[in-house]
């Protein structure tokens, strides 16, 4: 296709990415949210909470190392068609930091789940989740670097097909685990387990169907001696650079949560599990909005290795409008929809009332948040991995955490307003990034 061509069909392009990334990635939030509901609807809240403090130690440990599908997805979008070479060198990577984390984490579980303030009815129930959870590290990362094979291919169907058939398994599992044998948070734990290693085997057979002679290229690959690191170290020293500043960017953003379901749970079981529903419902709408981020990583990717300005320029206006539009149509829902959303993932009196009382920081979220993710998939394409990695600094250490320092009084609506507050100087910050380069004309 000419270049002209796919800059003037820019919103068709768009949606043709969008739509199956945010349906598999509304798959996601919406297995947690299954998971709250059912342990929500348990006698006692201490299940909810024991899963909710376990699903947030797992959501630190495992997308710490996120990097592997957002870097993968940048680097492949830019390679064209040599985009294998990267897939392998991210699977290696993936396995080898999976199973160094199932090392060094199992014996650290117990004082994690104690600094995150677990009540002595609680910290059993999360600790059980956890221990079993880190068994299918080393297999959840794999799939990110699957994952962002396929989207830097600008293949958004295979993700949705993994993530949907994965996710189903899970909640089919949960409803054998929780509700059937009356496992509680170890059946949740057990479901994930499975959905993962179910992802990664139907990720490795919708790779070799896609692409029937990748494999033979792969084995290729690992028998030429200039593709092993110390023999030819800049495509490992690039992969090593643009992962290692979205680590450290992704562990300032889990931390963030971290420390916010901390928060929560020092304030009591109920507040914990208030706050665990509303970020669910956060969590879908990330996900959902991330479609079309996904979406303008694979096409800016392209414009730069294109070399189009034009591509670039019209991508970027085209996913910007769709994405503001569905974040507005997304507060809107919420609104509308409060008095119907909240019991759909709880009937305890004490949850719901401590839920509604910061409702609405969840209602205003959507139209701040949307211009991080879009301006995240802007630099995820164009490998700036470093203006983001600075950016979540900025927010965290001097937004985020002195905004929680002055608004302790406030219980729960401080730590709402500190989560606002840092989403907004996520946006702000990659802005000035955007602007900068833009007037520079440098991005491709």
């Amino acid at each position: 296709m000419q270049q002209s061509q796919v800059a003037e069909q820019p919103h068709s392009r768009v949606w043709g990415l969008a739509w199956p990334m945010i349906l598999s990635n509304i798959s996601v939030p919406l297995l947690g949210a299954v998971d709250t509901a059912i342990l929500g609807h348990l006698p006692s809240p201490e299940y909810l909470s024991g899963v909710a403090i376990g699903a947030s130690v797992m959501s630190m440990l495992l997308w710490a190392f996120g990097f592997l599908r957002m870097g993968t997805t940048g680097l492949v979008a830019r390679a064209g068609d040599g985009g294998e070479q990267w897939l392998m060198r991210a699977l290696g990577l993936a396995l080898v930091l999976g199973l160094v984390l199932l090392l060094l984490a199992s014996p650290l579980l117990p004082f994690i789940v104690r600094w995150m303030n677990a009540s002595e009815q609680t910290g059993p129930h999360a600790l059980a989740y956890l221990q079993i959870r880190l068994w299918s590290a080393p297999l959840a990362l794999a799939n990110f670097a699957l994952l962002g094979f396929f989207i830097g291919r600008q293949d958004s169907r295979a993700p949705l097909f993994i993530l949907l058939a994965a996710n189903a398994l899970n909640i089919l599992l949960d409803l054998v685990f929780i509700v059937g044998l009356e496992l509680g948070a170890r059946g949740a734990a057990m479901a994930t387990v499975c959905a993962d290693i179910s992802a990664f085997v139907l990720g490795l057979r919708l790779l070799g169907r896609v692409e029937p002679a990748i494999f033979s290229r792969l084995v290729r690959l690992l028998c030429r001696p200039d593709f092993l690191p110390w023999r030819d170290p800049a495509p490992w020293t690039e992969l090593l650079r643009i992962n290692g500043d979205l680590f450290v960017r992704t562990c300032l953003l889990l931390l963030t949560f971290t420390f916010f379901t901390a928060q929560g749970a020092a304030q009591g079981d109920a507040v914990l599990a208030a706050n665990a529903i509303l970020l669910q419902l956060l969590m879908m709408t990330s996900y959902a909005l991330d479609g079309f981020a996904h979406a303008t990583e694979a096409l800016v990717g392209e414009s730069i290795s294109r070399k189009s300005p034009r591509l670039f320029h019209t991508t970027v206006r085209s996913a910007g409008t769709w994405a503001l539009a569905s974040a507005a149509a997304i507060t809107a829902i919420y609104v509308a929809g409060q008095p119907l959303i909240l019991p759909l993932f709880s009937d305890i009196p004490a949850v719901l009332e401590q839920a509604e009382g910061v409702y609405w920081w969840l209602c205003a979220l959507p139209l701040v948040a949307v211009w991080s993710y879009q301006l995240d998939g802007i630099f995820i394409g164009a490998g700036r991995s470093r203006q983001m990695r600075d950016t979540m600094f900025v927010a965290t250490a001097l937004v985020f955490f002195p905004a929680w320092w002055v608004t302790r009084s406030w219980g729960n609506h401080g730590i709402w307003f500190s989560l606002f507050l840092w989403t907004g100087a996520r946006s702000i910050g990659l802005l000035l990034f955007y602007r900068y380069y833009t007037s520079s004309k440098s991005w491709t």
